[in-house]
């Protein structure tokens, strides 16, 4: 889900493509212990209501609830915050819930990647992701995130995109002073037969080095 302090993170011209997050057996193995707790506590207190009932410890066992309560909803937040973004131009991390841990690595700079999926991965669609880049970091590393294929998949085809719009660009930077040229010499073969007087010429000559 894109919020606004993604939107923050954006450049001029930047799209998010994909957002995704560890997989949720993350999120369950975090807070597997305390959902046990809870529901231990939850049980005692029951008994110990059903057998004694206005027993002081009662209310005190709910209290001890809120603890593990608290702690998982922590867990939680902290796992839906851990997110890795794929744009149009780069490759984003965002960790943190109040203080946030960003980094990213620009779609250019990225030379290879590297899928490590096992057999409970392909079943339950989680894996990781290696993205080998020309920057310091070197080598960034997305452990157990959802939808790795999906995520691959997104982040190559925006980098051919990037690299095709930019030969495109520098093919039509070279092809202009080449076009300009062929039409001056079609406007001076034009002259030469008569067709264009030397004033037409002229100006029509200025007018396309003008476009130079």
């Amino acid at each position: 889900m894109t919020d606004a302090y993604l939107k923050k993170l954006l450049g001029e011209r930047e799209e998010i493509l994909l957002v995704t997050r560890r997989h949720w057996f993350v999120l369950l193995r975090e807070i597997l212990v305390e959902l046990s707790f809870v529901a231990f506590t939850i049980l005692i207190v029951s008994i110990l209501a059903l057998s004694s009932p206005g027993n002081p410890l009662v209310g005190l066992g709910y209290l001890l609830v809120l603890i593990p309560l608290a702690s998982l909803v922590r867990d939680a937040l902290y796992w839906n915050h851990h997110m890795y973004i794929v744009t149009n131009l780069r490759v984003i991390q965002v960790i943190g819930i109040l203080n946030k841990n960003v980094t990213d690595s620009s779609l250019e700079k990225v030379n290879d990647v590297k899928m490590e999926q096992d057999w409970l991965g392909r079943m339950f669609n989680y894996g990781s992701i290696e993205v080998l880049t020309a920057s310091e970091l070197g080598v960034n590393r997305f452990t157990i995130i959802g939808n790795p294929i999906r995520f691959k998949t997104v982040m190559l085809n925006a980098k051919i995109r990037l690299e095709e719009g930019q030969v495109r660009s520098v093919v039509a930077s070279v092809a202009a002073p080449n076009n300009i040229t062929s039409l001056l010499a079609s406007l001076g073969e034009l002259r030469d037969r008569g067709v264009l007087t030397e004033e037409e010429f002229n100006a029509k000559k200025a007018k396309l080095l003008s476009e130079l």
